[in-house]
């Protein structure tokens, strides 16, 4: 060891052209790791923050004690939202791709996060999504049509045109608004999981942001207060590998893993394996019913892998082997999913791709509705007049001149 200090910069263990390494990366046998009571003390489960919760073996056979053994019918479900959402992401990257869309973000390959917890939650919970949270939106009826609709920035858009394709909310479904500035959706759950607690409600807050996102000053301040004041609320880190064009270790992956970042604070922390849908439903309905009956925040790591770009202005064959999704060990949660229900006797290879294709009609028939509402270069467009709306109870007198201004060159 030298006895010169140097600064440490972490690197990715692989970059383009290189074979892809994930030996960075603990993974825990399925089944090995202990369920705890929801009463078990944060010093007493430590352990769960830095092994691997999983059901699902390679053989796609459920095994240990976290296995929610869900009926076929909700495994149904499960699958049959995640095929839609991936089917849903595949036409939307395609528009944007052919100009009718100025921007998208997939959450290819990520389906099992947002589905497996969105199942385990109640419909009163609070839900405080990132962009890449397709799946909440889908579960809880959002509609396909409004979705695409936001994208399109057209009259039915449900934003008016004030927000990036992909920024959607559901005020029905109890979906907060999705915000561009990464980690603010931390800080808004905590208030709100405090609130219902201070209303002696039962429901629990749940919030997601990516690994890169930990390293943001809201997620810091998110921790404290819900250690504080033992806010009901699920803060999830959706560990993905890569923050835009930076790997993990830049947000401190490298150190130990996100999970571990509340214990300080007396925050139980466990880190999961995202891509099994079944372990994904078993730790966060763990959580929310420890949170419901007063035990406070839960801090869970879903260790999954983005499969696709950033976003539609990214481009990941700059900054790592175009071959990595490929080679990630936990696999692609719906090949997963579908393994196990095959292997259960629920499923078939046929019914497979009877799925794929009333899923791809689905999106394919949604589509054609959105447009009728119009699209970037076809009316009908969103009357400028609607700017003007929304936005404050009584408009200033600034506002109210360029209303004045707006309207008189229109005519």
């Amino acid at each position: 060891m030298s006895n010169k200090s140097r600064l440490h910069i972490p690197q990715p263990s692989a970059r383009p052209g290189e074979e892809p390494d994930f030996s960075y990366l603990p993974v825990s046998p399925a089944g090995a790791v202990d369920r705890p009571g929801i009463s078990a003390k944060t010093r007493d489960i430590e352990h769960l923050a830095h092994e691997m919760v999983r059901v699902l073996d390679d053989d796609h056979q459920a095994c240990g004690d976290w296995d929610p053994k869900l009926e076929p019918d909700d495994l149904q479900i499960a699958l049959r939202t995640m095929v839609l959402t991936r089917t849903f992401d595949a036409r939307m990257q395609r528009m944007q791709r052919q100009g009718k869309i100025t921007f998208y973000v997939q959450s290819l390959g990520e389906e099992a996060v947002s589905v497996g917890q969105g199942m385990a939650l109640k419909p009163k919970d609070m839900l405080f999504p990132s962009y890449r949270n397709q799946g909440l939106f889908i579960l809880r009826g959002t509609g396909l049509v409004n979705m695409m609709c936001q994208c399109l920035s057209n009259t039915r858009d449900m934003c008016k045109g004030r927000q990036l394709p992909v920024m959607y909310h559901d005020k029905e479904g109890r979906i907060f608004s999705i915000s561009g500035n990464l980690a603010t959706q931390y800080p808004h759950a905590v208030g709100w999981a405090m609130a219902s607690a201070i209303k002696g409600e039962d429901h629990v807050a749940a919030a997601w942001v990516g690994d890169g996102s930990t390293a943001e000053a809201d997620f810091h301040h998110a921790l404290t207060f819900a250690a504080v004041y033992q806010a009901p609320v699920i803060l999830n880190v959706v560990n993905n590998q890569w923050a835009i064009s930076t790997f993990q270790g830049f947000a401190g992956g490298e150190r130990r893993p996100f999970a571990a970042k509340g214990l300080g604070l007396g925050i139980p922390g466990i880190r999961v394996d995202g891509n099994d849908l079944l372990a994904v439903y078993a730790v966060t309905q763990w959580a929310a019913e420890r949170a419901r009956r007063g035990g406070g925040p839960t801090l869970i790591e879903l260790v999954t892998y983005r499969g696709g770009a950033h976003s539609t202005s990214d481009d990941p064959t700059r900054y790592r082997p175009s071959k990595e999704w490929q080679a990630f060990p936990l696999g692609d949660p719906l090949e997963r999913l579908k393994g196990h229900m095959i292997r259960e006797g629920h499923w078939s290879e046929d019914k497979q791709s009877q799925l794929e294709q009333e899923m791809k009609d689905k999106v394919d028939a949604a589509w054609q509705e959105a447009i009728s509402f119009g699209t970037m270069s076809e009316g009908p467009f969103l009357d400028p007049q609607d700017m003007f709306e929304d936005v404050l109870e009584d408009m200033t007198d600034h506002l109210l001149l360029q209303q004045e201004e707006m309207l008189a060159l229109k005519d």
